[in-house]
């Protein structure tokens, strides 16, 4: 970094207390949610129209708790939570961020050496371009990537650019100031030089528009040859080659909960 740079702020917010008080037994609301068929939200909707039974019978109670052995259906539809798989994968070049491609592009799921039926219900969290490589989470934990993708939760993003001409320390102040964008203003919440380089610049954002980073520096009158997530909400790619991806560790899956206010 150079000489007079900032120390870069703490990546993820100060947890948000979530409304769940410690108990036995997972809220039915939540054992929906696990499920695949809906958010939470959406669950209480469910369960307030009567739509939901336990046992084999019609529960309205918001906050009930369900017991070991406890049958859960919807509309006659019975359910059973999905084995919730949370995967950091360090994305390559020429990579697609979907599930799948109509025109038969390679997709971040196709670097996925599990079996289809284990990549069922697994999605990208976030978007990143084709172009634009770097940390990745892969998960089907619907509640979670919902909210780290909420602009309410301001989710950390750092990125390593390699643009195409030398920048000025005002051109880093700018991008820490703010810059215009068609959509409307952007900023890092930190910028600044790689060791020095004038041409590689590590800035961190929180929010996650289409082309975000490239646009801001383009809006300096620079083009962005390479860019790098090198660290999303806390995670990291070191130890993993492009391409590669590794299982979260129930550790990394806590503190991501917990960054969002959901209970682990």
């Amino acid at each position: 970094m150079a000489a007079d740079a900032r120390r870069p702020p703490r990546l993820d917010k100060k947890p948000r207390p979530d409304a769940e008080q410690a108990s036995e037994g997972i809220r039915l609301n939540r054992f929906i949610a696990q499920s695949g068929m809906c958010s939470r939200r959406k669950a209480d909707d469910l369960i307030a129209a009567g739509a939901v039974q336990v046992n084999g019978e019609v529960v309205v109670e918001m906050g009930r708790r369900l017991s070991e052995g406890d049958s859960v259906s919807v509309n006659g539809r019975t359910l059973t939570p999905l084995n919730l798989g949370y995967i950091l994968l360090n994305k390559p070049t020429d990579a697609i961020t979907t599930t799948s491609d109509d025109r038969g592009r390679r997709t971040v799921m196709d670097l996925l050496s599990i079996s289809d039926g284990e990549k069922s219900g697994l999605y990208p969290v976030g978007r990143l371009d084709r172009d634009t490589t770097g940390a990745l989470l892969i998960t089907n934990d619907g509640e979670l990537a919902n909210r780290l993708m909420h602009p309410r939760y301001e989710i950390a993003k750092l990125y390593v650019a390699n643009v195409d001409r030398e920048l000025s320390s005002g051109d880093v102040e700018r991008l820490r100031a703010g810059v215009q964008l068609d959509d409307g203003p952007a900023k890092a919440e930190y910028a600044d030089f790689v060791e020095g380089d004038r041409s590689r610049v590590v800035l961190q954002i929180h929010e996650g528009r289409n082309r975000q980073v490239r646009r801001m520096f383009e809006a300096l009158g620079a083009t962005v040859n390479a860019l790098e997530r090198v660290q999303y909400a806390g995670l990291d790619c070191k130890g993993l080659r492009p391409g590669k991806w590794r299982n979260l560790t129930h550790r990394e899956v806590s503190r991501l909960r917990r960054a969002v206010g959901l209970r682990n």
